[in-house]
């Protein structure tokens, strides 16, 4: 089978596609043939050595396709089934096996690469807006990288709980997507001070949560967004890490909440995982939740889809095909 393998850290350079052997389902295990998959920044991350693992692998941490064969004991699954998953290592080829309790059935008004396109970041979304800080009707939020893939879905999550929605976009192509998703308010960062902003949409009050995903450049001025007891959600660092922190700032600056969430802490139990993706999955089919499915490559070409993501000059999703 054909797959991307890493041999090495390093830039999309080292994202090499080989010829591999097909693997064979061990107990609880399930062989999948994949459909479609989703390139994120924890990709990035894995790829740099940033998140380092055993090398050779593939990266990739969700996909959507078909269950090929099944391991001893596996109930949760069957060949046929068409399943996607999130938070495993090894989506970037044609054949990847997963542990069957992690697998997730995709409803059948739901195609490969829209299953591809929501695990991740719409779990993501889900847990950051239902359970890292559980958004309330008539909440502000701040939203960095709204035209981002998590960023667009959250958007629409918040606004759909009730929330006025504030997004960080970079251009105004970017901030008409988020403002489609359902922002009410839009801060070019390259033209305009996001905290001053903030401050005077809120007329000096500042918001409830601040949902960053880009960590270095925005993290500091993003603590002085918050209203007192407000929640600082780190959930990402696609600028760099944010820097490290003494916790009596976060006294000084009203007694706020800072927390460094990740999705596997928020699916520790099968039944976690099935309620978050079967809610999410449930959005996508019925239509309450839109994707914006923007850049589709072929499985060979992994390393442009990182050289694009990393450039921030894509908005929502990136799927690689491997058919």
């Amino acid at each position: 089978m054909k797959a991307i393998q890493i041999t090495q850290y390093g830039g999309p350079e080292v994202l090499l596609y080989q010829d591999i052997s097909i693997p064979k389902p061990s107990s609880g295990e399930a062989l999948i043939r994949v459909k479609a998959v989703g390139v994120n920044f924890i990709d990035v991350y894995h790829r740099t050595g940033r998140y380092p693992g055993k090398l050779p692998f593939s990266p990739g941490m969700e996909a959507a396709g078909i269950v090929e064969a099944v391991g001893a004991g596996v109930t949760e699954v069957k060949p046929g089934d068409r399943v996607a998953y999130a938070m495993q290592l090894g989506g970037y080829a044609e054949y990847t096996l997963i542990p069957a309790t992690k697998l997730v059935v995709i409803p059948s008004e739901v195609d490969f690469k829209s299953a591809a396109a929501i695990m991740l970041q719409g779990m993501t979304a889900h847990y950051l807006s239902y359970s890292t800080y559980p958004i309330q009707s008539g909440d502000t939020v701040l939203i960095h990288a709204g035209a981002g893939g998590v960023g667009l879905l959250l958007t629409q999550i918040a606004r759909n709980l009730g929330a006025t929605v504030i997004t960080t976009v970079s251009t105004e192509e970017k901030a008409e997507l988020s403002r489609k998703a359902g922002a009410h308010e839009v801060i070019l960062y390259e033209k305009q001070d996001f905290e001053t902003e903030v401050k005077r949409i809120t007329q000096g009050k500042g918001v409830q949560a601040v949902y960053d995903s880009v960590g270095k450049t925005t993290f500091d001025k993003g603590l002085n967004c918050l209203m007192p007891r407000g929640y600082m959600v780190l959930f990402g660092a696609s600028s760099g890490p944010a820097p490290q922190i003494d916790p009596l700032i976060l006294s000084g600056k009203g007694s706020i909440f800072l927390t460094r969430p990740t999705l596997g802490h928020y699916m520790l139990t099968r039944e976690e995982l099935l309620a978050r993706a079967n809610q999410v999955l449930g959005w996508v089919a019925d239509g309450s939740l839109q994707l914006q499915i923007e850049h589709v490559y072929p499985l060979a070409e992994a390393k442009q889809a990182h050289i694009d993501l990393e450039s921030r000059k894509t908005t929502g999703k990136l799927l690689l095909l491997p058919d």
